[in-house]
């Protein structure tokens, strides 16, 4: 139905539209209902309510779900991704570990084997070197390092009859430098400790004395000073960086030979065995300065101990000596190397207390800067003293347990221990 706009009463019209019906033409509409209304201006945001049907939901609902699906989805993603990461790096952690294992693994070529084990020792070296280091840590980078350094040439001594003409004595004057460079800082933690050992096995006599809480103060600030200076300063890091990399160079070089068996490094094990026992001797006799004496043993102490760990077949699972078949004997003979190997870390840590004890003795003895009452000096001077003696004829006994066999009669249950772990 059309309907004449100028004839709709009551309607305002504007100046065009009172135009176009004063010119006789006509302005037409369709018609709509009054209830619906019109959107001047703006769209609808509806249909209108007769207009809209059973099967017109809202759309909020499924909206919802499909952006809760979404997110579902992805942080299920980002989960599996997450796993999948912790899985590789845990993997990667694992192998890390293996390789940088101090023993050789079940099934692995001695030649093959001991070459790995000084590239690990190296990586570890350089890897403390060039990592973060703080004033508060610088001690105990230089303890690590140390320990490092004396593992290999522990290991160039025990392979020091099959490494080239030269090479032995080459580098083992590069690592022997290198420690001794790094003294100075482990010396200042060793004064530390070692006080700090007698304070607190002798509270009552030492505890609370001023002057022995100064020198603590003293020794902290000095070992924190000497460990910064080797390891903060550039220059004496960059130095120590560059010869642990050549020397790995080198290390990766070795063509040691392939012999069954522990034959590669029998002759070795022998020679240090045979020193160790002659030094053994020397300072039970109580001869010349003991004291040098003990030091000395000390250090073949320290290689026996750490050739039976390089020789002490390991297990990567951490399962080193579990039950095997055989019987009691079997078991007694897989686990003669690595008791063998705990029996000289022991001697060498007594050994160890001794050879600090006298360095400190020395320091309070000698250095006037200290600053000590003479009350306070006397008693630590006893006390140390006394505890050296103890530790001497711990240390004897215990040497004369792991020594009391001679060279070829070691050497011949050694050989017999690394077959029976080899087969196990």
């Amino acid at each position: 139905m059309r309907v004449s706009v100028a004839a709709t009463a009551g309607v305002p019209f504007g100046g065009d539209q009172h135009m176009l019906a004063q010119s006789g033409q006509r302005m037409t509409t369709y018609r709509t209902a009054i209830r619906r209304g019109l959107a001047v201006r703006r769209t609808s945001y509806r249909p209108p309510r007769r207009g809209r049907k059973a099967q017109h939901g809202s759309i909020v609902a499924p909206l919802a779900a499909t952006v809760a699906a979404t997110l579902a989805a992805t942080a299920l993603v980002r989960a599996g991704t997450a796993l999948a990461k912790a899985e590789r790096d845990r993997r990667a952690r694992a192998q890390l570990k293996r390789l940088r294992q101090f023993a050789l693994l079940p099934g692995e070529r001695p030649a093959e084997g001991l070459q790995r084990i000084a590239v690990g020792q190296l990586d570890m070296a350089l890897e403390l070197l060039e990592g973060e280091i703080d004033r508060d840590g610088a001690a105990g980078v230089v303890h690590e390092i140390r320990k490092a350094l004396k593992r290999l040439r522990a290991l160039v001594r025990l392979l020091r009859d099959v490494l080239p003409q030269g090479v032995f004595a080459a580098e083992n004057a590069v690592l022997r430098d290198m420690g001794q460079r790094l003294s100075g800082a482990r010396d200042g933690e060793v004064m530390l400790s070692t006080l700090e050992q007698l304070l607190k096995r002798h509270p009552r006599k030492l505890g609370r004395r001023r002057s022995l809480a100064r020198l603590r103060e003293r020794l902290a600030f000095e070992r924190d000073r000497t460990a910064s200076s080797v390891l903060l300063g550039d220059a004496a890091r960059r130095q120590l960086t560059g010869e642990l990399r050549a020397l790995r160079s080198r290390v990766l070089q070795w063509r040691l030979p392939e012999r069954a068996g522990m034959e590669l490094a029998a002759p070795g094990l022998e020679r240090i065995y045979r020193q160790g026992r002659a030094r053994h001797r020397r300072a039970a006799r109580g001869k010349g300065d003991r004291s040098r004496a003990m030091h000395e043993w000390r250090k073949r102490v320290k290689d026996l101990r750490h050739a039976a760990e390089m020789l002490d077949r390991g297990d990567p699972r951490g399962e080193r000596h579990g039950r095997q078949r055989g019987g009691r004997k079997k078991r007694r003979e897989a686990t003669r190397i690595h008791r063998l190997a705990r029996g000289a870390d022991a001697l060498g840590e007594v050994l160890g207390e001794d050879h600090d004890l006298a360095v400190f003795d020395e320091r309070v003895r000698r250095d006037p800067d200290l600053q000590l009452g003479r009350r306070a000096r006397r008693t630590l001077l006893r006390l140390i003293s006394r505890r050296r003696r103890q530790l001497r004829r711990q240390a004897l006994r215990h040497g004369d347990r792991i020594y009391r066999r001679a060279p070829k009669a070691f050497l011949a249950r050694m050989r017999d221990a690394y077959a029976r772990g080899a087969r196990g």
